[in-house]
């Protein structure tokens, strides 16, 4: 039986540990140090680490953990990161050693310009790095919005009942947006006065799960004609065309607060 823990990290990253009890991978280490105390405490041995992308805060522990375990590091193939054995891209697969655990590859460009996910059909799992967050999606740093659209679109269509494990906790800020965005969305409120109870109580909002997000996640609802409407009223857009109304939702995004 696998498990993923939730390892904190910094001001709101969550790094990921997938286990069996005794060896565990790690997905985005950013940090060796509570990796490392996780590993201790739960008694487990590191037998992988898998990176979706290059920022330092998902591979600057890589280094430290490689000083202490012999591990084979799995990362994106268009991407130069240091310690990477195994370079991956869309149509690989991914057995991870240690673990009775497959996953399949897929670029997902926007946020970074080689960005990969990993998804497990039997687990259903999906580990998105910075391309989809739990109400949101990633700046748009190296790649472009019709890249990052495609992105999510391929992730959206994966099966709804599909675990969401992203790489941040910003997901209040993330449905404040949304609200904005949407705000006669009936299923974002609901999902607004959930997530909010569970951070009052210090509970992570992730991972979500696809149909969550697609019921959600102005991202992912860019083509719904209530966000194209608020866009044209609030003069972010002057075109209904999809690309542009989620250029302009990105954007919109990047100063909000």
């Amino acid at each position: 039986m696998l498990s993923v823990l939730t390892v904190p990290a910094f001001q709101d990253n969550y790094l990921w540990l997938i286990h069996d009890g005794t060896r565990a991978a790690v997905v985005d280490p950013g940090d060796a140090t509570p990796i490392l105390d996780a590993l201790a405490a739960h008694g487990l041995s590191l037998a992988a680490i898998l990176l979706t992308h290059h920022h330092a805060d998902h591979v600057g522990g890589v280094p430290q953990l490689l000083m202490r375990f012999n591990v084979p590091v799995f990362g994106p193939r268009q991407e130069v990161i240091s310690g990477v054995t195994y370079p991956l891209q869309q149509g690989d697969n991914v057995d991870v050693p240690g673990l009775n655990l497959r996953f399949e590859v897929l670029d997902v460009p926007g946020h970074t310009r080689g960005h990969i996910a990993y998804y497990s059909p039997e687990q259903s799992w999906l580990f998105c790095g910075d391309t989809l967050f739990a109400g949101g999606c990633g700046r748009l740093f190296e790649g472009t919005p019709e890249q990052m659209a495609e992105s999510l679109g391929k992730l959206a269509a994966l099966p709804d009942d599909v675990k969401v494990f992203c790489a941040h906790e910003y997901t209040l800020s993330n449905l404040r947006f949304a609200q904005e965005v949407e705000p006669g969305n009936e299923a974002l409120r609901v999902r607004m006065t959930q997530e909010q109870a569970k951070r009052d109580k210090g509970e992570p909002t992730v991972p979500s799960t696809i149909a969550l997000e697609k019921a959600t996640n102005p991202f992912l609802r860019y083509r719904e004609p209530a966000i194209a409407d608020r866009l044209l009223a609030t003069g972010n857009i002057s075109s209904k065309e999809p690309i542009a109304v989620f250029a302009a939702l990105r954007q919109w995004k990047n100063s909000y607060r």
